[in-house]
């Protein structure tokens, strides 16, 4: 498997300024087709406004988004112009409530998506349905590039988060092009279950898969000496100078995660590096 078809979107120059550059950047390496959602949002709720006045006020919100498509069309553009590698650029224009099944559509036949840290300043609840919207519906892996960062220019160390989950080894197999790469991997797991599968061996079962792709890793067990679990995965990474984290995304139910919070939203929030996903 290789990484043939990469898909980002765009919606705000500045929010995704970064994850558009590692989208570049990575669609040069692997001499993949690169393709730019430029997106323009009505983000007004059906039935906000009085009968009387609803379908002139959505209609005036629709061509504003149809215009802002084009000026993102018009800016991936030409950032664009001149690239060595395949690429194309499509406006498009979207109320909230068509906003899954449109991305659902536009991501489904790729094999890698590029977008920005979905929590934060300036973020809306468009730049969680995105992301959710490609893993879910889409079925596809995303990569979160954190804002004011580069896509390092080699993934050499690479800390996979390893707990036993069907999401964490989805997230393993769709990685495999970078991994197969990267001069370390490191398999990290924390706190493991005394009474689970892989109790005399934690990640033994992962390290021979990998090993068999020509992949080289090497299992960290961790104590759970902090809360949560993304601070001690957060200062993991920085000890071993990880490049990119590989993790599962959404063990939880997502209405549990946007309301209690978790792994996955936690680390989006606090993540230093690129961070890879699959569900």
């Amino acid at each position: 498997m290789a990484f043939r078809t990469i898909t980002t979107v765009l919606t705000d120059p500045k929010i995704n300024a970064a994850s558009m550059k590692a989208a570049i950047e990575i669609a040069r390496r692997e001499e993949a087709h690169l393709e730019v959602l430029c997106l323009g949002l009505d983000r007004t709720q059906p039935g906000f406004y009085y009968a009387g006045a609803n379908a002139m006020v959505v209609q005036d919100n629709l061509t504003q988004a149809r215009n802002d498509s084009e000026q993102l069309e018009a800016t991936a553009r030409d950032m664009l112009a001149g690239s060595d590698f395949n690429w194309s650029a499509t406006g498009l224009a979207a109320q909230m409530v068509a906003l899954n099944g449109l991305i659902a559509h536009r991501t489904r036949f790729s094999d890698l998506v590029v977008l920005p840290r979905p929590y934060g300043p300036g973020r809306g609840h468009d730049t969680e349905a995105i992301v959710e919207a490609a893993m879910f519906n889409g079925d596809v892996p995303v990569l979160i590039q954190p804002d004011d960062t580069e896509y390092p220019d080699t993934v050499r160390n690479v800390l996979v988060a390893w707990n036993e989950s069907a999401e964490a080894l989805r997230a393993v197999k769709m990685a495999l092009p970078i991994l197969r790469r990267a001069e370390n991997v490191n398999i990290t797991i924390v706190d493991p279950p005394q009474h689970g599968p892989e109790r005399s061996d934690p990640g033994g079962g992962l390290s021979q898969m990998l090993s068999r792709h020509g992949v080289r890793a090497e299992v960290s067990v961790l104590s759970k000496t902090m809360p949560r679990i993304c601070d001690i995965l957060t200062r993991h990474a920085r000890d071993i100078d990880a490049d990119l984290l590989v993790m599962g995304a959404y063990g939880h139910s997502r209405f549990r995660e946007s309301i209690l919070g978790g792994a996955t939203r936690n680390m989006l929030e606090l993540a230093e590096i690129p961070v890879f996903m699959a569900h």
